[in-house]
């Protein structure tokens, strides 16, 4: 049987997306642990069943492309190259914490990465994403803003100046919409007159797309295609990404607004095992080969995690450090 995976990507590149989407679940399933230890503390948002948006865009973008997000994000930090461990401490608050313990878990931040947060205010990245590509603009840079959100973040009104802006000022910004159904316990439905996100922008003369959030590919060839239309004509676009988080929206929600019968179908549509099974049946990668990389994420994860455990706390100096740039 002819392969269509690779006639897409290399069998390199499939099973590095595999080896991401494996490690960004281990990992937040090893957050949701340690919160339940109280190693993390605060609000905690999980990624769990959104891995293939992060995975599939992020490996679309050129890497000095920069990339934004909210507050469910340790998953892309990592993609993006954040090491585990540093992103780890973080959340437990600690001084080798990618932000030095002062972000943790809502305000992962990495310019080394063009990783530009972490946004712990709903629709707080718009504007940023809105800068950041002009500033990428004014230098000729070629570079773009990825500016991933949640449908519960449209009905901010700096979607909608931010949108207006980047078309008005004919911005390099590729808005990406993770629409998983809910805004905290409110359904897209319930909470806008438009559910259909991606229809939102012809207000702005901005054109968008549709994905299936829960297909890697599907996600990478959407983004990879809308990412290159954004570099060439110097305008803003807009996928919106059709997915499902398996958890409540924090670790404090129990959601009990969602029947059981709706999470176990979202569950069915697993982007993790959806994927292993395509790479299995087209021969790029054995059961023995999947399971192995999820006894490496698993080692990575507990790595990170004995990281965090044994790093110091920030020492009460470094309140004052960083206020100023």
């Amino acid at each position: 049987m002819e392969s269509k995976l690779r006639a897409i990507l290399s069998d390199d590149d499939l099973l590095r997306m595999y080896e991401q989407m494996v490690l960004s679940r281990e990992f937040e399933e090893s957050c949701a642990e340690q919160y339940a230890k109280g190693h993390i503390t605060g609000f905690l948002h999980l990624y769990s069943g959104q891995e293939a948006v992060a995975v599939g865009a992020t490996a679309a973008l050129r890497r000095d492309d920069y990339i934004l997000s909210a507050y469910r994000e340790h998953a892309q930090a990592i993609v993006r190259g954040a090491e585990p461990l540093r992103v780890m401490a973080e959340l437990f608050g600690k001084a080798t914490g990618i932000c030095k313990g002062k972000g943790g878990s809502m305000h992962l931040f990495a310019p080394a990465l063009s990783f530009m947060g972490g946004y712990a205010i709903v629709g707080g990245q718009f504007p940023i994403a809105v800068g950041v590509a002009f500033a990428a603009k004014f230098r000729k840079e070629g570079r773009i803003a990825a500016c991933f959100f949640g449908d519960g973040a449209v009905n901010q009104g700096t979607f909608h100046e931010s949108l207006n802006w980047a078309r008005l000022w004919e911005l390099p910004v590729l808005f990406v919409c993770e629409n998983n159904h809910y805004g905290i316990g409110t359904s897209v439905e319930r909470a806008s007159a438009l559910p259909d996100i991606h229809r939102r922008t012809c207000g702005y003369d901005i054109p968008s797309e549709r994905v299936y959030g829960m297909d890697v590919v599907a996600v990478h060839e959407a983004i990879k295609w809308a990412a290159e239309w954004v570099r060439e004509h110097n305008r803003p676009f807009l996928v919106e990404a059709i997915t499902y988080r398996f958890r409540g929206h924090s670790m404090a929600d129990p959601g009990k607004y969602r029947s059981l019968a709706e999470v176990e179908l979202w569950k069915s549509r697993d982007p993790i095992p959806a994927f292993g099974n395509r790479l299995v049946a087209e021969g790029i990668a054995t059961e023995t080969q999947l399971e192995g990389i999820r006894q490496q994420a698993l080692a990575t994860v507990a790595e990170a995690v004995a990281f965090a455990e044994e790093s110091p706390w920030p020492e009460d100096g470094e309140v004052w450090e960083d206020i100023y740039v």
